[in-house]
């Protein structure tokens, strides 16, 4: 994938080059950004694109808030028209009042972008806009139109169907496995050294999302232990002296991390197709394997407590336990949604909360975050739709019988 996208790319700069430059030199982004919505040319379009691109590049923070200020106040929609279009259309719904009606409830912004996406490497470069544009926002919500548009577009471009699985492992280029441990979010990657002991061993897997636009950048990866059992401790299964195993020989596999990399993205949905991919592959691969679990973190059980004003004895296994127990099924939003970030996505992929564990992740934000507790969730491949629907439809969290009595034990205890 990556050979046939430099070979596109060369061709494209090719024609890039190729065209004759008009002297853009003290024209601001504006002008040019007006002058690119009224080209019709295609390879005057990509010089403009271009020279946007590298304008935006060179910008400070104050001047790229400027800039997204720009697209806010005059590349919107203008609701007159869109009051006007709508009302022919409702009295005439022909097809000529429709497109006249779609052009203009459309933001100019948005064609902005898609004419700023002609050119090589612009996708990764409007990819790295809007996470600049999301920084700004929290102190600029204002500007919070330009990332729906942004995100309306995103949500297209990297839909499932453009997205590539790719395997990485020990033989990948240096410059994916050098992003891997610097996108690691769950358990960091130390040295080149641990990195190698989650890729090459071969009861290890890893496998990440790529787009043919960004084909040496992940969007979001997994990496996946093929294991006898479900794991409980995230340190014995990352220990440097453990016992490896052949791959025929595992009958579980366990997906104890999973890492989006592009911020940018943020909002953009992936990780349940990977999952779901992975885990086809995988049984395809190995048939041995009959159980698919997660070994991850709790991430808001401390913070929770925290502010709920509860306590809990980090010494007691047990209490932890409980009290990770009925944080999981019992802990809410405000809008019925579980608490905790990482319940709410493997809850909406369709698992079950199978299991928890007390001292099962020692590092400083292990301990930090939840007193070191973990969670499995189960992906029971049979019951993967139901389980999904009871949550999409009711909120419901669907959990095994053990945790269901942690958690029981843990309410009793607070009568």
């Amino acid at each position: 994938m990556s050979f046939l996208a430099d070979l596109l790319n060369t061709v494209f700069e090719r024609r890039y080059r190729g065209a004759s430059e008009p002297d853009h030199q003290g024209r601001s982004i504006i002008e040019l950004c007006s002058d690119l919505l009224s080209s019709s040319g295609e390879v005057s379009g990509m010089v403009l694109a271009r020279h946007i691109l590298d304008s935006y590049r060179a910008m400070n923070i104050d001047e790229k808030r400027a800039f997204f200020g720009y697209l806010t106040d005059f590349l919107g929609i203008v609701p007159d028209k869109v009051n006007s279009a709508l009302a022919d259309y409702t009295a005439d719904p022909s097809k000529a009042n429709y497109q006249r009606f779609m052009a203009v409830a459309e933001p100019r912004r948005q064609e902005l972008a898609r004419r700023l996406n002609q050119v090589p490497g612009a996708t990764k470069q409007l990819v790295e806009m809007r996470k600049d544009l999301l920084q700004l926002t929290r102190e600029h919500p204002e500007l919070a139109v330009v990332d729906l548009d942004l995100r309306h577009l995103f949500a297209s471009w990297f839909n499932r169907g453009f997205l590539v699985l790719r395997p990485i492992n020990w033989e990948s280029p240096a410059d994916i496995l050098d992003k891997i441990i610097v996108y690691e979010a769950v358990h960091a990657i130390h040295s080149w050294d641990d990195l190698r002991g989650r890729l090459q061993p071969a009861d290890r897997r890893c496998f990440g999302f790529f787009h043919p636009a960004m084909p040496d950048e992940p969007l979001i990866f997994v990496e996946v232990a093929l294991t006898q059992g479900i794991p409980g401790s995230v340190q014995g299964l990352l220990a440097d002296e453990r016992d490896n195993i052949a791959a025929e020989d595992a009958d579980t596999a366990v997906f104890y991390s999973i890492s989006n990399c592009q911020a940018g993205l943020a909002g953009i949905s992936f990780g349940n197709s990977l999952i779901k991919q992975v885990v086809a592959d995988l049984s395809r691969e190995l048939p041995n394997l009959k159980t698919f679990v997660t070994l991850s973190p709790i991430p808001g059980l401390n913070r929770w407590l925290t502010e709920t004003d509860k306590q809990s004895d980090p010494s007691d296994e047990e209490q932890i336990r409980k009290t990770a127990a009925h944080y999981l099924l019992n802990a809410k939003r405000a809008n019925g949604a579980p608490y905790d970030p990482v319940a709410r996505f493997h809850l909406g992929n369709g698992a079950l909360v199978h299991a928890v564990h007390a001292r099962a992740d020692l590092s400083d934000n292990g301990l930090a975050q939840s007193s070191g507790a973990m969670v499995n969730y189960l992906y029971d491949l049979p019951l993967i739709s139901q389980n999904h629907e009871q949550f999409a439809t009711a909120q419901a969290v669907v959990a095994s019988p053990e945790v269901t009595a942690l958690s029981t034990a843990a309410e009793q205890q607070d009568t």
